[in-house]
């Protein structure tokens, strides 16, 4: 056991407020960022059950680096400790994205903020790509969980493959593989920090045993669901009654209501589902602001599809009806964040203890296990994704022999982009420079670059 004390409530809720303020570059670079601060600094909890958590977070609807703090806080700190760091996570990224709505709205020409943005991306695709490295060194233990992460990479890069049937699939394999006991999949080993050993469970504050609060009844379980449902679903069906279906408030919450639900598949899917229908169905915003929307939450702290927010605020500028527009832009805003990360604590809190009782069960933690090395295959995808987006102005889709993916065209290529993304290479990776002097030197050399009319 480590010689520190344990927390208490307002000294986790500060460490949270360090992790809120510093969750830039998606759920990758989050999940990383908790890592190094929970387990690898503070010892909160130890790696076995870390994984463990994030691999229940990753088959969840909704943004698995949110939940995962909200379950880590939960065990350190019972249902206040997890609604604390659920809103220490989200509420720096609500702020930034509610400010820069309200510029976009007022000014409508980003100018230097394109230019900060552009450099930004650079620093984030750095960490997203350190966060790869970082995830894949402790969860692929084995040849099988690599080819796990490969085969998940090729499914979903080269053939469009759904992420839900790579999660099923990498569940199944575990599963059968611990009930006909091979070796590759029983629970233990992985690498630590820098293929340093891993932190053990009973080195931490936590320990190796199951914390009380985590047995709860079957009362409580239906207490905390009636909660949290009336929390979220009450406003829902009071803005449908005294509003009207074809309202805007209506139509927001009803809309990310259901997304919050049925979005499988990690960030960047929810976004392309919430492109979709925001563009194409209610014609929110046109393609372009999506974009700029993405690229607001792809460089501001907190969860990508934090995103969602932005297009709530425009969807209710242009239809405010006899409110202010900005008025209305900044209910829709704050309506949509409500009904988009109020379920993650549901989820959590209804299904964690259940799993912190299986953590002992092999077959589980084995499906679990090969759903996290899946993953890293699918966070590779993410990262290559994002770095083809900012490299290239142009890409050139290939739909053939079942092939389903964007390649390059090379004559677009960025090469001031190029510069930054290998400058931010090498001061994370060789430089081994913080996630902080990494973002501000990559976003003043963008503005840089914008005010000297280069991008």
């Amino acid at each position: 056991m480590p010689d520190r004390a344990y927390p208490t409530l307002a000294q986790a809720a500060r460490i949270w407020a360090r992790i809120g303020l510093l969750s830039f570059g998606g759920p990758a670079g989050q999940i990383a960022l908790m890592h190094r601060i929970l387990v690898e600094e503070n010892r909160w909890l130890g790696e076995r059950r870390f994984l463990h958590a994030l691999n229940y977070c990753m088959l969840l609807p909704g943004p698995e680096a949110m939940q995962l703090a909200v379950y880590i806080g939960w065990l350190m700190h019972r249902t206040l400790g997890g609604i604390i760091a659920g809103l220490l996570f989200v509420v720096p990224g609500m702020v930034a994205i509610m400010a820069l709505s309200w510029i976009y709205a007022i000014w409508g020409d980003t100018g230097a903020l394109e230019g900060l943005f552009f450099g930004l991306k650079a620093a984030v695709l750095a960490i997203v790509f350190q966060a790869v490295i970082r995830i894949g060194w402790r969860a692929l233990r084995n040849r099988v969980m690599i080819g796990i992460a490969a085969a998940s990479f090729v499914a979903i890069f080269a053939f469009g493959v759904p992420f839900p049937v790579i999660v099923l699939g990498a569940a199944l394999a575990g599963f059968l593989g611990a009930q006909a006991g091979l070796a590759a999949f029983r629970g233990g080993g992985g690498h630590g920090a820098a293929g340093g050993a891993p932190v053990a469970d009973a080195d931490t504050l936590l320990g190796d045993g199951t914390p009380d609060h985590t047995r709860v009844s079957a009362g409580w379980a239906a207490r905390i669901s009636a909660v949290f449902l009336g929390l979220w679903l009450l406003p829902v069906a009071a803005l449908f009654l005294a509003l009207g279906p074809q309202d805007v408030f209506a139509q927001i919450a009803g809309f990310f209501s259901v997304m919050a639900v049925v979005t499988f598949g990690g960030a960047y899917a929810v976004l392309a589902y919430v492109a979709q229908q925001a563009v194409e169905t209610y014609g929110w915003l046109a393609p372009g602001e999506m974009l700029d929307g993405l690229g607001m939450a792809e460089t501001t702290p907190g969860p990508l599809i934090m995103v969602t927010q932005f297009v709530g605020f425009m969807g209710a500028l242009r239809e405010a009806g006899g409110l202010p527009p900005l008025l209305a832009g900044t209910l829709g805003g704050l309506l949509t964040t409500w009904v988009t990360f109020l379920p993650c604590f549901l989820w959590i809190f209804l299904g964690a203890p259940f799993i912190e009782r299986l953590r002992d069960n092999h077959a589980l933690t084995a499906a679990l296990t090969a759903v996290t090395a899946a993953v890293v295959g699918v966070i590779l995808n993410l990262a290559l994704w994002f770095g083809l987006h900012v490299l290239f102005d142009r890409l050139r889709p290939v739909a053939a022999m079942g092939l389903d993916l964007d390649l390059p065209v090379w004559r677009t290529l960025n090469p001031a982009a190029l510069v930054l993304i290998l400058a931010a290479m090498i001061a994370v990776f060789r430089l081994r420079a913080g996630t902080v002097p990494v973002l501000a030197g990559c976003a003043l050399a963008g503005l840089a670059l914008h005010l000297a009319g280069i991008v």
